[in-house]
């Protein structure tokens, strides 16, 4: 009876496991440039995964690059993760520069069809090669080694890998499997999922199977709304453009003070800007180089220079931005030229606008208070006494009237007359010639 009981019991607890049996995979998505916001988040998700024993990590990575630091500590997380990661491009997407680090970092490299890897040769913030030939050499060496160290480690493509930083070569998804750069080509995260079933990773030093249990559960992990603001705003150009839009909006608030609309918008625009240069290696020169050249263009309108300082401010604003994330760590930080001139031209047309419905402001006839009431013309209604006093309908108002000359002009009911000046409550007028 006794062995009887205690084999339902074991049947019963096999069948309860069996029953629930499932695995996890965690989906997150890594969008956009990689910066310090994009580090945490990795490095929040892998925690969790471990905490929650999870089976699988798929980051879906899409980016166009970013900083050398930023890269370096998402690859020493997934390195050091104790749960197989897998980094997939999804379709549309690509692992630029400091993407292709990542991806080489994965345990699983995976790629959809029609998208491409690799053109990780470092560069400036200005999107050009580094001038300093031996700074050139020494960040170029830094990142081969880098990049072989990984490699080395998936068992990849030592050669083709150094080639993506020497070169600045790019793959698509079907030359990087041939070359061995990556470990499988998929359309969807089902199909990842069951292409990655039964293959062998290295966590540390032991060598595990990656096995799923019938039921399979993907939550999807996400940045809060906070970490989503930061990541977009850390974006250079985004950064840029809204510490230069926030700049000229504070400064023509100041020059045109009224409504406080132009204020507050440049000031949440400012404070947003400068939470972007908080996750990026920016430079001083830079910041100053975009506030002289606003400077020079607002003087534009204050002086009215009718747009000769605005050509000389524009040149110096887009130098601003040239500069402005040219430092260390931010040697895989792509930015166009092209977008830096088609941000300042932007603004240059809008500083323009603005300028021009000032100044239209300021030379306008100003049409109340004793300098609106000169020179219009007026009606006398009743005839000027020996005082030299009468009354005039001017604007559709009544007002008492005297003449200019001191010896009295005779005024007769329904002669028209000029204001000349304005004295408390009575108009100096003259005779309408």
């Amino acid at each position: 009876m006794k062995k009887i009981f205690c084999t339902l019991l074991l049947l019963c607890i096999f069948s309860s496991c069996t029953a629930h049996a499932k695995s996890t995979v965690t989906l997150a998505e890594l969008y956009g440039t990689v910066g310090v916001q994009m580090e945490e988040f990795v490095k929040e998700v892998i925690h969790e995964s471990e905490s929650n024993h999870d089976s699988l990590i798929i980051f879906e990575l899409d980016t166009p690059g970013g900083l050398v630091e930023a890269m370096r500590g998402i690859v020493q997380a997934i390195l050091a993760s104790r749960v197989p990661v897998a980094v997939w491009i999804p379709s549309g997407g690509r692992a630029a520069s400091a993407g292709a680090f990542i991806v080489q970092s994965a345990h699983i490299a995976a790629m959809s069809p029609g998208t491409n890897i690799g053109a990780a040769h470092p560069v400036a913030a200005s999107g050009d090669d580094i001038k300093d030939s031996d700074m050139s050499k020494k960040v170029m060496n830094d990142l081969k080694a880098q990049m072989r160290s990984v490699v080395q480690l998936r068992g990849r493509n030592e050669s083709i890998a150094e080639k993506m930083i020497e070169e600045s070569i790019s793959l698509t998804s079907t030359e990087a499997l041939k070359q061995r750069v990556i470990d499988i080509i998929a359309g969807d995260v089902n199909s990842l999922i069951k292409a990655i079933s039964g293959r062998r990773v290295k966590i540390g030093s032991e060598s595990i199977s990656i096995n799923f249990d019938s039921d399979i559960t993907v939550s999807r992990a996400q940045m809060s709304f906070s970490e989503q603001i930061i990541q977009f705003v850390s974006s250079p150009e985004i950064a840029y453009l809204l510490l230069s839009g926030g700049i000229m909006a504070i400064f023509f608030e100041i020059i045109t003070p009224g409504g406080f609309i132009l204020g507050t918008t440049g000031g949440i625009m400012l404070l947003l800007g400068a939470i972007g240069l908080k996750m990026l290696p920016f430079n001083w020169a830079g910041l100053v180089l975009i506030i002289a050249g606003i400077i020079v263009m607002s003087i534009d309108i204050i002086a009215g220079t009718m747009g000769v300082l605005t050509l000389l401010g524009l040149p110096v604003f887009c130098l601003g931005g040239i500069f402005l994330f040219r430092a260390p760590g931010g040697e895989l930080l792509q930015i166009s030229l092209s977008v830096i001139i088609g941000i300042a031209l932007a603004l240059g047309i809008c500083f323009a606008l603005v300028a021009y419905l000032v100044i239209k402001g300021i030379r306008r006839k100003v049409s109340t208070g004793e300098q609106g009431m000169k020179g219009l013309t007026v009606e006398v209604i009743e005839g000027f006494d020996d005082s030299n006093f009468g009354q005039v309908m001017c604007h559709g108002e009544i007002w008492r009237a005297k003449s200019e000359k001191s010896e009295g002009i005779s005024f007769t009911k329904g002669q028209k007359g000029i204001v000349k000046a304005v004295e408390g409550m009575t108009l100096i007028i003259s005779v309408n010639e």
